[in-house]
């Protein structure tokens, strides 16, 4: 019996190793992934979720801010949105430093997300009141001498029905794509909460409302050299590493294919009838697979 005992020990080894090996390829996934989402030079760490936070675990927003990759892909696609209006790109144009950190920008965007969804309310309405403070100092004139204010509703409308519309429409691709026209009513009229409380207005609180507003604002619209330097920014920030860059250029192209096809047409951009399905199952494979790692 005794000669036996190593060559169990042996298969028990070679039975656990899969197992270790698989964790270990986990938690280097959700190490890179944090640290993509928090600056840990400012100390920042991953929102806790609150039993009281304003829109609660049972909503909507719940289920469709949780998920990484679609809220990536959501997140650039909203941002190539916004930079179609004169006045947010003047925004970030005068007032940011977009041009040296572009990551920056989306990360502390889905922080803000991650926060006002998840975090205790209080942490939620102080967030809600620094950004508005910040808003309070963003103002200026258009190349064309027309005045813009960040914290002008209307813009801050536009900024909240693309952000919530590309969310939205993002997680149904990759992640419910039977996704009940109720639910998607039901997440427009959660983060109607959020938009009101950042002063934006009219928020629209249904997928109806939501066509209805981008559609009223489309003629204020428009490209030129600021904004394709802007969309320029956002395809290219190259990783250092291929394994990185990989799944970043795929997220991008997730990105230009999720926006409105008049929108593409805006920024001169577009996917090859070849291109599409592969994006898109290229992006369902990463969508997969960040969801099995923060299972």
């Amino acid at each position: 019996m005794s000669a036996d005992r190593p060559r169990r020990l042996d298969v028990d080894r070679a039975m656990l190793t899969p197992f270790a090996l698989s964790d270990g390829i986990k938690e280097s996934i959700r190490r890179q992934v944090v640290g993509l989402f928090n600056d840990r030079d400012r100390g920042e760490t991953s929102v806790s979720r609150s039993d009281n936070a304003i829109l609660g675990p049972g909503s909507v927003a719940w289920r469709v801010h949780g998920d990484v990759a679609s809220m990536m892909v959501g997140g650039i696609s909203s941002l190539l949105m916004q930079m179609l209006h004169p006045s947010v790109l003047a925004g970030v144009w005068d007032h940011s430093n977009f041009r040296k950190d572009m990551h920056g920008r989306l990360r502390r965007t889905a922080r803000f997300i991650a926060i006002t969804t998840y975090a205790d309310r209080q942490s939620a309405e102080a967030t809600i009141a620094r950004v508005r403070a910040v808003h309070d100092h963003v103002s200026g004139t258009l190349p064309n001498g027309a005045p813009y204010s960040a914290n002008d509703p209307a813009l801050l409308a536009w900024v909240h029905v693309t952000e919530t519309s590309s969310f939205l429409d993002a997680w149904i691709r990759y992640g419910e794509p039977t996704m009940s026209l109720a639910d998607q009513d039901r997440y427009f009229a959660e983060m109607a909460v959020i938009g009101e409380a950042m002063g934006a207005s009219p928020v629209p609180q249904s997928r109806s409302q939501v066509r209805a507003l981008i559609e009223a604002m489309r003629p204020q619209l428009k490209v030129d050299a600021r904004t394709s330097t802007v969309a320029r920014l956002i395809m290219d920030g190259r990783q250092t590493s291929l394994a990185a860059e990989i799944p970043r250029r795929l997220t991008v192209q997730a990105a230009v294919d999720l926006l409105p096809r008049w929108a593409r047409v805006m920024h001169g951009l577009n996917l090859s009838p070849l291109e599409r399905p592969i994006v898109r199952a290229g992006t369902f494979g990463i969508a997969q697979t960040l969801r099995w790692a923060f299972k």
